[in-house]
């Protein structure tokens, strides 16, 4: 196993149990609100971290050692605000950011922990798609019958079968938007990730997606009394906003590079089944046996779109 790949899995692990733990703030904080109080976080980690390495850079006279190496010798390692003059970190930026992020808190306020991460699992059916639309890729006849089979498991978390109620079926459907629009992002940042190095492009797309967001949330920002919230609620916004933004979009992004968007998006195979467990365990949700059945369709559907 090589670092990537451990690094890869710690992000599973964060991603897993965010959904239970951002699902349990939302019920003190609006949901809108909490999503910002966490972007706004991120981003001033990333600020901070930005200008502490271009400091570093003007002292030292020569690229900051902290930045990640990378296997292209074409990719600048800097991060100043040049990279802020391409349309693709913009479009990175809306999509990946502001859009994604509007969806999925939207979306996980009216559906479970559980099936946001099980729909959030599909996200490498979605990444191939997009990769064969485009003709980044062919894809062959199991990977086929992989989508299909991952179709057949939501149908079996969101619909009849599993028994949801109207508003998380709601919930469900957002949530599959907000999968559309992550793995966009994955396909939007190659080319941009093929010259520039994955903190800066990270930083800079999480900075101006959230100063995007900010006007959807200003609204429930100054109905909330902030020093009321429960200290479980600012520890939610803490780790949310710095491991499951911060850390873990870094090590997404230069997997991305490294690996391509179609083997990083196969790691999310692992987050529903994470997710699943912590909500089970953790948060007392019921998963059920039709929801398992589709839990097992999505997970061996993902396994079939490896081929």
């Amino acid at each position: 196993m090589t670092v990537l790949d451990a690094l890869l899995l710690a992000m599973v692990i964060i991603w897993g149990a965010n959904y239970s733990i951002v699902k349990s703030a939302i019920r003190d904080v609006p949901p809108l609100a909490f999503n910002a109080a966490r972007l706004i976080l991120a981003s001033a980690v990333f600020a901070a971290a930005l200008w502490i390495r271009h400091r570093r850079a003007q002292i030292l006279k020569s690229p900051d050692p902290q930045i990640l190496r990378s296997s292209s010798p074409q990719i600048r390692r800097s991060s100043n605000p040049q990279i802020l003059r391409s349309s693709n970190l913009w479009c990175l930026s809306l999509v990946g950011n502001t859009a994604y992020q509007l969806l999925f808190i939207v979306a996980l306020s009216r559906t479970t922990a559980a099936n946001s991460s099980l729909i959030i699992g599909c996200t490498p059916v979605f990444v191939a798609l997009m990769t064969a639309a485009l003709g980044h890729e062919r894809i062959p006849s199991a990977r086929w019958a992989g989508v299909a089979l991952s179709a057949a498991g939501i149908y079996l978390v969101v619909g009849r079968g599993a028994g949801v109620t109207r508003e998380s079926l709601q919930g469900d459907l957002l949530m599959i938007a907000a999968v559309f629009c992550w793995s966009a992002a994955a396909i939007i940042s190659r080319p941009l990730l093929a010259r520039e190095e994955p903190f800066a492009v990270t930083a800079w797309s999480m900075i101006l997606g959230s100063i995007v967001y900010l006007p959807f949330a200003i609204t429930q920002l100054r109905a909330v009394t902030w020093t009321t919230v429960a200290p479980a609620a600012w520890l939610a916004i803490v780790f949310s906003g710095v491991f499951a933004l911060c850390v873990s979009y870094v090590i997404w992004y230069t997997a991305v590079q490294r690996l391509g968007s179609t083997r990083t998006a196969i790691y999310s195979n692992m987050v529903p089944v994470t997710g699943l467990l912590i909500a089970w365990a953790g948060y007392g949700e019921t998963i059920g046996a039709v929801r398992l059945a589709g839990a097992a369709a999505i997970v061996a559907g993902l396994v079939l779109t490896r081929a």
